[in-house]
């Protein structure tokens, strides 16, 4: 999509933590870091993509943007409340297309159209065949409201909703490039309780898939099998965190489940080869705070045989150093891929 206006403010409300990534171009035409912000959220404050805890949510907003004159933001939206389909078409006009394409969500799309907001964007034209790829995505009206509606009670004016496999491909492509036309790229984003899998073939998604499960899994195999508490298990499970010594079983606890893990993910993408046509993938990519887990790049890496990398957000606007500080974004780099590319998005999009 083509877009104008100044860049909004990324905010990504996921289920452990708030993330606000702010990106503004610099005078030489580049993309610079200007804030990035970090607020923890309380466990269970949102479970299963739905907010139990509204006021944890809004108060970390608050203490967030407690400064900050720009408020104009972008949301993520995720979870079973958003679908999203790739369909084949007859080749037809703009005009046509925005006609036809209600009817083929009802055929694609299993709730209530009265229920949903629908996106769609033409991927590609296969004229030779008379037909063309469309993306289909609708979202639940109420979940999109109530994620709104958090915004707007903490002050804030939210102008574009987005979604995790959408963002993480803008902060892939701002700073990796766009991917070769023969080339098969994987972004997994690999959050607390949910993995989302974006498949890029000849330059567009062919293939995304939610998977839920997350970090949260490893925390709550250690937290189980020692009987310690939820912090001390996460500590553990980020190699100790200044908390001393780690149990000797902790290692073997985190290869079970991180195999488990990679053993879904490598059933999505098999099921992708088997059914595109696609003959191999080049290279995968992992954010999301688990991207931080070496032994689940390992276990994928190990799976797939193919070479797995942490995606760097920084790629696609380097920090300006006056403005943030390089030690609050030690270890967090992975967590701000979302709102790295939500911060990516403009005021006003034109077309598509």
């Amino acid at each position: 999509m083509a877009s104008e206006g100044k860049n909004l403010t990324g905010v990504d409300i996921g289920s452990s933590a708030i993330k606000v990534c702010e990106v503004r171009t610099s005078r030489r035409g580049g993309r610079e870091l200007v804030r990035f912000g970090y607020h923890p959220l309380p466990a269970e404050t949102i479970v299963d993509g739905h907010v139990i805890n509204s006021g944890a949510v809004v108060e970390g907003l608050e203490k967030l943007f407690h400064r900050s004159k720009r408020r104009s933001v972008a949301l993520r939206a995720s979870g079973h409340g958003v679908i999203i389909k790739k369909i084949s078409m007859p080749l037809m006009t703009a005009a046509e297309l925005q006609e036809q394409i209600s009817w083929e969500a009802e055929q694609h799309i299993p709730f209530d159209l009265a229920e949903v907001h629908i996106d769609y964007q033409v991927l590609r034209e296969r004229s030779d065949h008379g037909q063309m790829d469309v993306l289909l995505v609708a979202a639940k009206k109420e979940e999109i409201g109530d994620l709104t509606n958090l915004a707007v009670e903490a002050r804030l004016k939210p102008l574009v909703v987005d979604l995790d496999a959408f963002t993480v491909q803008n902060v892939y492509e701002a700073g990796y490039g766009a991917p070769a036309p023969e080339e098969t790229i994987v972004l997994l984003h690999v959050g607390a309780s949910i993995t989302t899998v974006n498949i890029l073939a000849d330059g567009t998604t062919a293939f995304t898939r939610d998977i839920a499960s997350g970090g949260n899994a490893i925390t709550e195999e250690i937290q189980r099998q020692l009987g310690i508490s939820r912090d001390e298990a996460e500590a553990y499970k980020c190699g100790g965190d200044g908390r001393g010594i780690v149990p000797k079983e902790v290692p073997e606890l985190i290869n079970q489940v991180v195999d488990q893990m990679a053993g879904e993910i490598q059933r999505s993408l098999d099921f992708y080869l088997a059914t595109s046509g696609d003959r191999e993938i080049g290279r995968i990519y992992c954010s999301g705070g688990t991207a931080n887990v070496r032994a689940l790049l390992d276990a994928i890496q190990e799976r797939v045989r193919v070479p797995v990398a942490v995606l760097d957000p920084l790629l696609a606007a380097q920090p300006d150093t006056k403005q943030v500080d390089p030690v609050a974004l030690q270890g967090r780099t992975a967590q701000a891929a979302v709102a790295m590319g939500l911060a990516l998005r403009k005021e006003r999009e034109r077309g598509r």
